[in-house]
Protein backbone atom coordinates (compact mmCIF):
# COMPACT_ATOMS: atom_id res chain seq x y z
CA UNK A 1 0.00 0.00 0.00
CA UNK A 2 1.34 3.17 -0.96
CA UNK A 3 4.41 1.51 -1.93
CA UNK A 4 6.73 1.86 -5.06
CA UNK A 5 7.28 -0.86 -7.26
CA UNK A 6 9.97 0.00 -8.77
CA UNK A 7 12.04 0.66 -5.71
CA UNK A 8 11.61 -3.20 -4.91
CA UNK A 9 12.47 -4.25 -8.62
CA UNK A 10 15.92 -2.25 -7.93
CA UNK A 11 16.69 -4.87 -5.27
CA UNK A 12 15.30 -7.92 -7.19
CA UNK A 13 16.65 -7.59 -10.04
CA UNK A 14 20.37 -6.41 -8.88
CA UNK A 15 22.86 -10.10 -8.47
CA UNK A 16 24.28 -7.90 -5.67
CA UNK A 17 21.67 -7.87 -3.41
CA UNK A 18 19.04 -10.18 -4.14
CA UNK A 19 20.40 -13.19 -2.32
CA UNK A 20 18.64 -11.96 0.38
CA UNK A 21 15.66 -10.36 -0.96
CA UNK A 22 12.98 -9.43 2.33
CA UNK A 23 9.42 -9.28 1.43
CA UNK A 24 7.98 -6.81 3.45
CA UNK A 25 4.30 -8.70 3.31
CA UNK A 26 5.66 -12.51 4.02
CA UNK A 27 8.59 -11.27 6.33
CA UNK A 28 10.61 -14.10 4.82
CA UNK A 29 13.69 -13.92 2.96
CA UNK A 30 14.20 -15.36 -0.59
CA UNK A 31 17.05 -16.29 -2.66
CA UNK A 32 16.50 -14.74 -5.86
CA UNK A 33 19.83 -14.80 -7.63
CA UNK A 34 18.81 -17.96 -9.52
CA UNK A 35 15.27 -16.26 -11.02
CA UNK A 36 15.30 -14.98 -14.37
CA UNK A 37 13.02 -12.02 -14.62
CA UNK A 38 11.80 -11.01 -18.17
CA UNK A 39 9.51 -7.89 -17.88
CA UNK A 40 7.98 -6.24 -21.09
CA UNK A 41 6.91 -2.42 -21.81
CA UNK A 42 5.14 -0.59 -24.81
CA UNK A 43 8.36 2.51 -24.47
CA UNK A 44 11.41 2.46 -22.71
CA UNK A 45 10.29 6.72 -21.77
CA UNK A 46 8.39 6.20 -18.71
CA UNK A 47 10.96 3.48 -17.16
CA UNK A 48 13.35 5.14 -14.40
CA UNK A 49 17.00 4.97 -15.55
CA UNK A 50 18.09 3.19 -12.36
CA UNK A 51 16.15 -0.08 -13.03
CA UNK A 52 16.75 0.22 -16.87
CA UNK A 53 20.13 0.35 -15.70
CA UNK A 54 19.99 -3.34 -14.20
CA UNK A 55 18.22 -4.82 -17.74
CA UNK A 56 19.06 -6.45 -20.82
CA UNK A 57 16.71 -4.35 -23.52
CA UNK A 58 15.58 -6.77 -26.25
CA UNK A 59 14.25 -4.12 -28.82
CA UNK A 60 11.21 -6.26 -30.42
CA UNK A 61 10.17 -5.08 -33.87
CA UNK A 62 6.64 -4.20 -34.79
CA UNK A 63 4.79 -6.56 -38.48
CA UNK A 64 5.62 -5.72 -41.16
CA UNK A 65 2.91 -5.63 -44.09
CA UNK A 66 4.17 -8.68 -45.51
CA UNK A 67 4.08 -10.41 -41.92
CA UNK A 68 0.15 -8.94 -41.34
CA UNK A 69 -0.50 -9.80 -44.71
CA UNK A 70 0.68 -13.74 -43.88
CA UNK A 71 -1.11 -13.56 -39.98
CA UNK A 72 -4.33 -12.45 -40.98
CA UNK A 73 -4.84 -14.83 -43.92
CA UNK A 74 -3.11 -17.68 -42.35
CA UNK A 75 -4.63 -17.42 -38.89
CA UNK A 76 -6.82 -14.55 -38.80
CA UNK A 77 -9.05 -15.19 -41.49
CA UNK A 78 -9.96 -18.86 -40.88
CA UNK A 79 -10.53 -18.05 -37.00
CA UNK A 80 -13.08 -15.44 -37.83
CA UNK A 81 -15.10 -17.19 -40.09
CA UNK A 82 -15.22 -20.27 -38.09
CA UNK A 83 -16.40 -18.02 -35.18
CA UNK A 84 -19.01 -16.42 -37.57
CA UNK A 85 -20.19 -19.80 -38.40
CA UNK A 86 -19.12 -19.33 -42.22
CA UNK A 87 -17.23 -21.76 -44.55
CA UNK A 88 -14.70 -21.31 -47.04
CA UNK A 89 -16.88 -22.10 -49.30
CA UNK A 90 -19.77 -19.49 -48.44
CA UNK A 91 -16.66 -16.22 -47.75
CA UNK A 92 -13.51 -16.10 -50.04
CA UNK A 93 -11.50 -13.60 -48.62
CA UNK A 94 -8.89 -11.64 -50.94
CA UNK A 95 -5.30 -10.45 -50.60
CA UNK A 96 -6.44 -6.78 -51.65
CA UNK A 97 -8.79 -6.69 -48.76
CA UNK A 98 -6.22 -7.51 -46.42
CA UNK A 99 -3.87 -4.96 -47.67
CA UNK A 100 -6.70 -2.16 -47.67
CA UNK A 101 -7.54 -3.38 -44.36
CA UNK A 102 -3.52 -2.92 -42.81
CA UNK A 103 -3.49 0.22 -45.23
CA UNK A 104 -6.19 2.64 -44.72
CA UNK A 105 -7.78 1.27 -41.48
CA UNK A 106 -5.49 0.05 -39.09
CA UNK A 107 -2.10 1.80 -37.69
CA UNK A 108 -0.62 -0.50 -35.07
CA UNK A 109 2.91 -2.33 -34.31
CA UNK A 110 0.57 -5.59 -33.58
CA UNK A 111 -2.65 -7.18 -35.79
CA UNK A 112 -5.27 -6.87 -32.55
CA UNK A 113 -6.95 -4.00 -34.58
CA UNK A 114 -6.55 -6.01 -37.67
CA UNK A 115 -8.64 -8.96 -36.12
CA UNK A 116 -11.28 -6.45 -35.10
CA UNK A 117 -11.63 -5.25 -38.66
CA UNK A 118 -11.62 -8.37 -39.91
CA UNK A 119 -14.60 -9.73 -37.53
CA UNK A 120 -16.32 -6.36 -38.54
CA UNK A 121 -16.03 -8.17 -42.52
CA UNK A 122 -16.94 -10.78 -41.15
CA UNK A 123 -20.17 -10.14 -39.68
CA UNK A 124 -20.79 -7.87 -42.90
CA UNK A 125 -20.52 -11.08 -44.96
CA UNK A 126 -22.71 -13.64 -42.52
CA UNK A 127 -25.33 -10.59 -43.02
CA UNK A 128 -25.49 -11.41 -46.84
CA UNK A 129 -25.61 -15.43 -46.69
CA UNK A 130 -28.52 -15.28 -43.72
CA UNK A 131 -30.31 -12.98 -46.11
CA UNK A 132 -29.92 -14.81 -49.47
CA UNK A 133 -29.31 -18.32 -48.38
CA UNK A 134 -26.54 -20.74 -46.87
CA UNK A 135 -25.57 -21.51 -50.87
CA UNK A 136 -24.66 -17.77 -51.22
CA UNK A 137 -20.79 -16.78 -52.20
CA UNK A 138 -19.20 -13.74 -50.68
CA UNK A 139 -16.00 -12.49 -52.26
CA UNK A 140 -14.59 -10.20 -49.95
CA UNK A 141 -12.60 -7.74 -52.03
CA UNK A 142 -10.77 -4.26 -51.50
CA UNK A 143 -14.51 -2.89 -52.58
CA UNK A 144 -16.51 -5.03 -50.15
CA UNK A 145 -13.85 -3.12 -47.25
CA UNK A 146 -14.75 0.33 -47.85
CA UNK A 147 -18.20 -0.91 -48.10
CA UNK A 148 -18.66 -2.70 -44.68
CA UNK A 149 -16.47 -0.66 -43.00
CA UNK A 150 -17.34 3.41 -44.41
CA UNK A 151 -14.22 5.59 -44.80
CA UNK A 152 -10.96 4.89 -44.30
CA UNK A 153 -9.24 6.31 -40.53
CA UNK A 154 -5.68 6.59 -42.40
CA UNK A 155 -5.00 7.37 -45.58
CA UNK A 156 -1.29 6.40 -46.79
CA UNK A 157 1.23 9.35 -47.35
CA UNK A 158 2.18 8.98 -51.11
CA UNK A 159 5.12 11.06 -53.01
CA UNK A 160 2.89 13.11 -55.09
CA UNK A 161 3.23 16.13 -53.61
CA UNK A 162 6.07 17.88 -54.60
CA UNK A 163 5.44 19.41 -57.43
CA UNK A 164 5.89 23.00 -56.28
CA UNK A 165 9.81 24.40 -54.87
CA UNK A 166 10.29 23.85 -51.21
CA UNK A 167 8.64 20.27 -50.75
CA UNK A 168 10.76 17.29 -49.99
CA UNK A 169 9.83 13.92 -48.89
CA UNK A 170 11.44 12.16 -44.94
CA UNK A 171 11.25 9.29 -43.77
CA UNK A 172 9.81 8.50 -40.07
CA UNK A 173 10.19 5.40 -38.44
CA UNK A 174 6.79 5.26 -35.47
CA UNK A 175 5.12 2.23 -33.50
CA UNK A 176 3.62 0.94 -36.20
CA UNK A 177 6.42 0.57 -38.45
CA UNK A 178 7.69 3.50 -40.63
CA UNK A 179 5.87 6.35 -42.79
CA UNK A 180 6.86 9.29 -44.65
CA UNK A 181 6.22 12.78 -44.00
CA UNK A 182 6.48 15.97 -46.13
CA UNK A 183 8.35 19.23 -45.33
CA UNK A 184 6.70 22.08 -47.13
CA UNK A 185 8.26 25.70 -46.66
CA UNK A 186 7.47 28.94 -47.94
CA UNK A 187 9.13 32.01 -47.88
CA UNK A 188 7.76 35.75 -46.97
CA UNK A 189 10.14 38.62 -47.43
CA UNK A 190 10.03 41.65 -45.32
CA UNK A 191 11.04 42.51 -41.55
CA UNK A 192 14.50 42.58 -40.38
CA UNK A 193 16.86 39.88 -40.81
CA UNK A 194 15.73 36.21 -41.77
CA UNK A 195 13.52 34.29 -39.42
CA UNK A 196 12.75 30.58 -39.40
CA UNK A 197 8.87 30.15 -38.29
CA UNK A 198 8.38 26.74 -37.23
CA UNK A 199 4.95 24.44 -37.26
CA UNK A 200 3.37 21.02 -37.31
CA UNK A 201 3.86 19.95 -33.43
CA UNK A 202 7.85 19.62 -33.77
CA UNK A 203 9.41 18.44 -30.89
CA UNK A 204 12.37 20.23 -29.57
CA UNK A 205 15.18 18.04 -31.01
CA UNK A 206 13.26 18.67 -34.14
CA UNK A 207 12.97 22.15 -33.87
CA UNK A 208 16.56 22.41 -33.19
CA UNK A 209 17.80 20.75 -36.15
CA UNK A 210 15.82 23.17 -38.55
CA UNK A 211 18.10 25.75 -37.09
CA UNK A 212 20.76 23.88 -37.58
CA UNK A 213 19.31 23.01 -40.99
CA UNK A 214 19.13 26.78 -42.24
CA UNK A 215 22.71 27.73 -40.92
CA UNK A 216 24.43 25.30 -43.00
CA UNK A 217 22.65 26.71 -46.14
CA UNK A 218 23.18 30.02 -45.16
CA UNK A 219 26.62 29.14 -44.30
CA UNK A 220 27.13 27.04 -47.92
CA UNK A 221 24.91 29.30 -50.08
CA UNK A 222 27.32 30.10 -52.77
CA UNK A 223 28.79 26.02 -53.45
CA UNK A 224 24.33 25.07 -53.39
CA UNK A 225 23.88 27.69 -56.14
CA UNK A 226 21.47 29.86 -53.55
CA UNK A 227 21.27 33.44 -55.16
CA UNK A 228 22.57 35.96 -52.84
CA UNK A 229 18.79 37.64 -53.04
CA UNK A 230 16.84 34.91 -51.65
CA UNK A 231 18.32 35.17 -47.97
CA UNK A 232 17.13 38.87 -47.83
CA UNK A 233 15.15 40.05 -44.99
CA UNK A 234 12.10 37.49 -44.73
CA UNK A 235 10.42 34.41 -42.94
CA UNK A 236 11.15 31.29 -43.70
CA UNK A 237 7.93 28.88 -42.74
CA UNK A 238 8.79 25.53 -42.34
CA UNK A 239 5.60 22.81 -41.97
CA UNK A 240 5.37 19.40 -41.23
CA UNK A 241 1.48 18.44 -42.23
CA UNK A 242 -0.72 16.55 -40.28
CA UNK A 243 -0.16 18.64 -37.42
CA UNK A 244 -2.30 16.47 -34.54
CA UNK A 245 0.48 14.26 -34.80
CA UNK A 246 3.31 14.96 -32.29
CA UNK A 247 7.33 14.33 -34.59
CA UNK A 248 10.22 14.75 -32.90
CA UNK A 249 14.01 13.35 -33.68
CA UNK A 250 17.21 14.66 -35.49
CA UNK A 251 16.88 12.32 -38.33
CA UNK A 252 14.55 14.94 -40.52
CA UNK A 253 17.58 16.97 -40.59
CA UNK A 254 18.67 16.19 -44.41
CA UNK A 255 14.93 16.29 -45.45
CA UNK A 256 14.63 19.93 -44.06
CA UNK A 257 17.95 20.73 -45.43
CA UNK A 258 16.82 19.95 -48.92
CA UNK A 259 13.26 21.81 -48.49
CA UNK A 260 14.94 24.49 -47.60
CA UNK A 261 17.57 24.67 -50.73
CA UNK A 262 14.50 23.37 -52.89
CA UNK A 263 12.39 26.86 -51.73
CA UNK A 264 15.55 28.63 -52.30
CA UNK A 265 16.79 27.68 -55.37
CA UNK A 266 13.29 27.59 -56.80
CA UNK A 267 13.60 24.32 -57.73
CA UNK A 268 11.50 21.30 -57.58
CA UNK A 269 12.61 18.00 -55.34
CA UNK A 270 12.33 14.49 -57.08
CA UNK A 271 9.32 13.29 -55.51
CA UNK A 272 10.53 9.41 -55.72
CA UNK A 273 13.19 10.14 -53.24
CA UNK A 274 12.46 10.06 -49.65
CA UNK A 275 15.67 10.91 -47.09
CA UNK A 276 16.38 10.11 -43.65
CA UNK A 277 19.57 11.78 -41.25
CA UNK A 278 20.76 14.04 -38.96
CA UNK A 279 22.74 17.03 -40.24
CA UNK A 280 25.50 18.76 -38.69
CA UNK A 281 26.61 22.40 -39.14
CA UNK A 282 29.45 20.99 -40.85
CA UNK A 283 27.14 20.06 -43.27
CA UNK A 284 28.01 15.82 -42.07
CA UNK A 285 25.00 13.21 -41.75
CA UNK A 286 25.20 10.82 -39.27
CA UNK A 287 23.96 7.68 -38.21
CA UNK A 288 20.22 7.06 -38.03
CA UNK A 289 17.74 4.66 -36.40
CA UNK A 290 15.19 2.16 -37.22
CA UNK A 291 16.32 1.76 -41.42
CA UNK A 292 14.03 -1.01 -41.43
CA UNK A 293 10.73 0.64 -40.90
CA UNK A 294 12.27 3.45 -43.14
CA UNK A 295 13.09 1.40 -45.95
CA UNK A 296 9.34 -0.59 -45.27
CA UNK A 297 8.37 2.98 -45.36
CA UNK A 298 9.66 4.15 -48.51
Amino acid sequence: YRGDPSSALLEVLDPEQNTTFTDHYLDLPFDLSRVLFIATANTLATIPAALLDRMEVIEIPGYTERDKLRIARDFLVPKQRDDHGLTPEQVEVQDSAIDRLVREYTREAGVRNLERNIAGLMRKAAHRVASNGPDHRVVVDADFVGEALGAPPHQPETAERTTVPGVAVGLAATAHGGDILFIESTYTPGGKGLRLRLTGQLGDVMRESAEAALSWVRANAESLGVPPTALGPGEIHLHVPAGAIPKDGPSAGVALVTSIVSLLKRQCVRGAVAATGEISLRGRVLKVGGIESKGVAA
